[in-house]
């Protein structure tokens, strides 16, 4: 088989490797212990100019570097941030200095030195001895702080967390969210588990389904497109308060707020309803909120800032539908008046799925919240009881914030036979994707076992972390989003 020929920068840097090699070193580097981070070492740094500060051990990769006379100014960061290197060609043995012109933007590298503020105030490391940790053979990209090939960089995540500023911060931050969220679910008291990704029946979501197939048993399987139907077969066991924070997958389209793959966290309450998720759901926003924030407004696009601070308001869907849409929802005649308006199909559509589609159209861009939307209509709730002297209604909530879907919530239908009926019941107008009319036997026969009442909820984590991290693609905050093969077009946004 052929190499593949390096092209002329790689051949440079493979150059200065085999120097690495010659001054007897490893150019891959080896265990570095006893290094501190970035941000640390630049907290320990002396108040005034030209005073020795501690000797510290860091490590990180160069960003940039210049030099001026007998000096070499270098800039290296890690994960908590950036840092002044000062080589000086009197402090440093004639194989140090030889190994520092071995260098190049991308290495790793591990510092022994001196912390001391320069002249200009500038933290800086005065070097006393280099390691290298990691030789790079790529070129960064060309003028990377403006690098604008957004495609590039979501192929070659590894640059755009090194190069783009703030990517790699914020994707910190999805882990600090993250990380929020289990610890409020835990001061609830909480259970987390794990659910199967391989589901016989792609239910507990209307959603089109990724299908694989099992070799040895001979049968189709399908990605599972909700948590739910096993959280709740949890819940008739006795686990009384559960969550899975897990990935779910959904063959569909993809554009700003929609993945194929994405991350997901539902949270089943026995004993509970819907009104108890709702407090729920503001505690564990506001919650995230303070865990990567000083102040509960955070900014959105360039002019616009969300009030986190509660209490959130609550609206009900058929009355934003009365303001919004101009109709009274429950006249179908008015309603299919206004679904025509926009272009909306109703020949043969269930009346409540055009009035759920008028609201789409006419409501979801006024609700920048953060606003919970109560009481849906019962027929496009399948698995949600229904309201107690008004069986039109269903105990669901949306949670919407700048006209984004964030959560979705129920009072749990814990009715064997009504949702044993409503598994059969495809509304007319509903492709088989868009409905939830999928039986799921063994669900059913957990619920005659007997599954208490029961509060539930579903957050979209991808879409929590672009609200709270001013992100206006999700694509922006997945570390890897899927992509169309290199050499094809990438979807319309």
């Amino acid at each position: 088989m052929s190499k593949v020929k390096p092209n002329r920068f790689e051949a440079e840097r493979i150059k200065k490797l085999e120097k690495i090699q010659s001054l007897g070193l490893d150019p891959w580097g080896q265990r570095f212990d006893g290094h501190i981070p970035i941000a640390d070492a630049r907290n320990q740094a002396p108040a005034e100019s030209g005073v020795d500060g501690e000797d510290v051990r860091i490590a990180g990769r160069i960003m940039l570097r210049r030099k001026a006379g007998k000096l070499r100014f270098y800039d290296i960061k890690d994960w908590t941030g950036k840092i002044q290197l000062l080589f000086s060609r009197g402090d440093l043995s004639e194989a140090q200095w030889e190994l520092m012109g071995q260098l190049d933007l991308g290495d790793l590298i591990g510092i022994d030195g001196c912390l001391r503020r320069t002249e200009t105030g500038e933290i800086s490391v005065f070097v006393k001895e280099l390691t290298v940790l990691c030789k790079s053979l790529a070129q960064p990209p060309e003028k990377h702080h403006s690098v604008k090939d957004v495609e590039l960089l979501l192929r070659q995540r590894s640059l755009d967390l090194i190069y783009t500023e703030g990517v790699l911060e914020k994707m910190l931050k999805r882990s600090q969210i993250i990380d929020s969220v289990r610890q409020t679910l835990r001061s609830h008291k909480f259970h987390e588990v794990e659910t199967p990704v391989l589901h016989a029946v792609a239910g507990g979501a209307a959603a089109r389904p990724f299908i694989t197939h099992h070799n040895t048993l001979d049968i189709e399987l399908y990605m599972r497109i909700a948590l739910e139907l096993h959280l709740k077969r949890l819940m008739v066991g006795g686990v009384e308060r559960v969550y899975e924070i897990g990935r779910v997958f959904r063959n569909e389209g993809i554009d700003a707020t929609h993945n194929p793959e994405f991350t997901m966290i539902e949270v089943y309450q026995a004993y509970g309803d819907y009104e108890t998720m709702m407090d729920l759901t503001e505690a564990i926003v506001t919650d995230a909120v303070k865990a990567i924030s000083e102040t509960m407004q955070l900014p959105w696009g360039e002019d616009t800032t969300i009030d986190f601070s509660g209490p959130w308001e609550r609206k009900k869907y058929h009355d934003l539908v009365r303001e919004h849409a101009g109709c009274d929802p429950h006249d179908p005649a008015a309603v299919a008046a206004v679904a025509q308006q926009h272009g909306i199909d109703t020949e043969n559509v269930h009346p409540d799925v055009v009035l759920n589609e008028v609201f789409e159209a006419t409501c979801e861009a006024h609700l920048t919240g953060p606003v919970f939307v109560i009481d849906y209509p019962a027929s496009i709730c399948p698995l949600t009881k229904r309201k107690q002297g008004n069986p039109e209604i269903a105990e669901r909530f949306e949670l919407f914030v700048q006209g984004m879907e964030l959560a979705n919530a129920y009072t749990e239908l814990n009715d064997p036979l009504l949702q044993e009926e409503l598994f059969k019941t495809q509304l007319s107008g509903l492709s088989e994707e868009d409905s939830m009319a999928k039986m799921d036997t063994d669900f059913i026969k957990a619920l005659k076992v007997g599954m208490p009442p029961a509060g539930g909820l579903g957050i979209g984590i991808d879409r929590l972390v672009m609200l709270l991290t001013n992100s206006h693609s999700i694509r922006d905050v997945i570390y890897f989003p899927l992509l169309k093969p290199e050499g094809q077009p990438a979807p319309q946004e």
